[in-house]
């Protein structure tokens, strides 16, 4: 007796996501050993700036076993996303079309490399600018100590804000090529893309204007990279 076709895909899919989590599981014991490591290079963004005198501390008497840890696994997840997202790859190219899948294998590894930019951007730009611009803002009468905790949230907040915000060339992409809209129709409506960039970046971002400008301006400069590379697909797109 042959399996059913539904069967059949829910034992595809349960393959593809036991190597999915192996690959997490994996590249987590790799990096456990170096979780003190990984943490304090989170945390020098912070640390540079800290007030003389001034270090992190941890409120909750298991946080400083637990919190590079959780940091460690969310290292290892981002890390293992390219194989993550070769297993869903996997999973759904049988049931696509050839020209879909000229359209996905590129889609696919631009917003993989786009959200590994905006990690990067965020740690290596927004992040410093940030931490000085809170340690200079603090009173004189306050003693800043950072709870381990709270900073390993703020932060990776700020990554996941970056990340999704560096994705917006292939959600342009995606709008274009599905027809919800058009290059000329995203070009008139380009005042408002802007003034919504600042907004996003307002919400997004610690409340300072130099860290919403750093994500405004590039989440423009993506959606003008966007327009350029949808106008490109469209054509193609429109030929079987």
């Amino acid at each position: 007796m042959t399996d059913s076709p539904l069967l059949s895909h829910l034992i595809e899919l349960r393959k593809r996501l036991l190597r999915a989590v192996i690959a997490v599981v994996g590249v987590f014991a790799a990096l456990a050993y170096f979780a003190n490591d990984l943490y304090r290079l989170l945390a020098d963004p912070l640390i540079r700036y800290l007030p003389e005198g001034s270090q992190m501390i941890a409120t909750n008497v298991a946080a400083p076993f637990f919190t590079p840890f959780k940091l460690t696994f969310v290292v290892a997840f981002a890390l293992a996303i390219p194989i993550i997202l070769w297993q869903i790859w996997a999973f759904i190219a049988p049931g696509l079309y050839k020209k879909e899948k000229r359209v996905v294998v590129p889609l696919l590894a631009s917003s993989t490399l786009l959200f590994y930019l905006g990690v990067a951007f965020a740690y290596f730009v927004v992040l410093p600018l940030a931490m000085s611009f809170f340690m200079a803002a603090a009173p004189d009468d306050i003693q800043v100590a950072t709870d381990i905790s709270n900073y390993l949230d703020f932060v990776l907040a700020i990554f996941v804000a970056f990340g999704i915000a560096f994705e917006t060339p292939v959600a342009i992409v995606l709008l274009i090529w599905s027809g919800v809209t058009t290059p000329a129709s995203l070009r008139k409506k380009r005042p408002y893309v802007i003034v919504a960039a600042f907004t996003i970046g307002m919400l997004l971002t610690p409340p300072d204007v130099i860290s919403q400008t750093l994500m405004a301006i590039p989440m423009w400069l993506l959606f003008e990279l966007g327009l350029i590379i949808g106008s490109w697909y469209k054509p193609k797109l429109n030929n079987n």
